[in-house]
């Protein structure tokens, strides 16, 4: 296949190429910085620039290609929720959706999917309620973002191109993400869970997120929402008292909502409300996972760190 990953540097991006690339597929990455290469993209990986506004010489790259994987987005836990740094997420999304859509309309040979990027945030918060792709979007600032970051690449469906879109929870991995951020306290003695810890948790270990993005590449009749997380959701408590035990600590010093709220503003909601959300159509299409445990995935990727985690390789494996 000849896939081309939109924001392919991110830590999901970096880990889908090089399972791509290691199986002998040819894969573009458009980024915004090509300059100096970024860590952890295989030499194999060819870097093109864009902006992620403008049609370009980059939408070059989408005629005949097999696949586009629209991963581009600013970070949402990464600073506090001004009104400024909403601004920039939004656009972050909307924005590259809508100019790869028409990217697409210009091809003379267009792709045959486009994988567009989503979150659990979806739904909105929802309590203990189980959480498929069935659910109605909820009404709070992620909730609205996901709709419109949904919407941005819809129109390449009227063209004939196969669209997946992958709402994704919580990426554990060892490279990034939430996970280092939660065991940092845990190794001082100082973890615990968040709040009330009675949240769940819509977790998914990174290589089976790799290798779920790849099976919905693969997949003729896969299109439509997906949920991308582990199939056993569990709260916020029990991750952290799991997290503990596999790093050998104990991880029971809450931390109290309300100083979350203090000092993360708004942003706190990533970290006190979440979704007890399934992958129903992944499972139903016939996908299996390697990780469906939160013990087992915290254990291969922080009992081995001698070793990368085990490889995302094979979509088709194990499905």
């Amino acid at each position: 296949m000849r896939v081309i990953i939109a924001g392919g540097t991110g830590l999901i991006g970096r880990a889908l190429a090089r399972s791509l690339v290691a199986d002998g597929h040819q894969v573009t990455v458009l980024t915004r910085r090509p300059e100096p290469r970024p860590g952890g993209l295989p030499g194999e990986v060819a870097l093109v620039a864009w902006d992620g506004r403008t049609i370009q010489e980059w939408a070059q790259q989408l005629e005949g290609a097999d696949g586009v994987v629209n991963l581009a987005g600013a970070g949402l836990a990464d600073q506090r929720w001004t009104p400024e740094r909403k601004r920039i997420i939004r656009e972050s999304r909307i924005q590259p959706g809508k100019v790869l859509a028409q990217a697409v309309e210009q091809a003379s040979q267009r792709p045959k999917v486009f994988v567009q990027a989503s979150a659990v945030g979806y739904y909105g918060p929802c309590g203990d309620e189980v959480v498929t792709e069935e659910h109605p979007p909820g009404d709070d600032f992620l909730a609205r973002l996901c709709v419109e970051w949904e919407a941005s690449s819809a129109s390449v469906e009227a063209l004939g191109v196969r669209r997946a879109i992958i709402r994704t929870g919580v990426v554990l991995s060892r490279e990034g993400g939430a996970l280092p951020r939660m065991v940092l306290p845990v190794r001082l003695f100082v973890g615990g869970p968040l709040g009330s810890g009675r949240q769940y948790l819509p977790w998914i270990h990174i290589a089976d997120h790799v290798r779920a993005v790849r099976f919905l590449l693969e997949q003729e009749g896969a299109s439509g929402p997906y949920n991308l997380t582990a199939p056993n959701p569990v709260t916020n408590r029990e991750f952290m008292r799991l997290l503990g035990r596999v790093l050998g600590r104990p991880a029971f010093l809450p931390v109290p909502a309300l100083a979350l709220r203090i000092l993360f503003g708004e942003m706190a909601t990533v970290l006190l409300d979440g979704q007890r959300a399934v992958p129903q159509r992944l499972l139903e299409a016939g996908f299996a996972f390697r990780f469906p445990q939160a013990a087992e995935a915290l254990q291969d990727l922080l009992e081995r760190p001698d070793r990368e985690p085990r490889s995302p390789s094979s979509a088709r494996e194990g499905a």
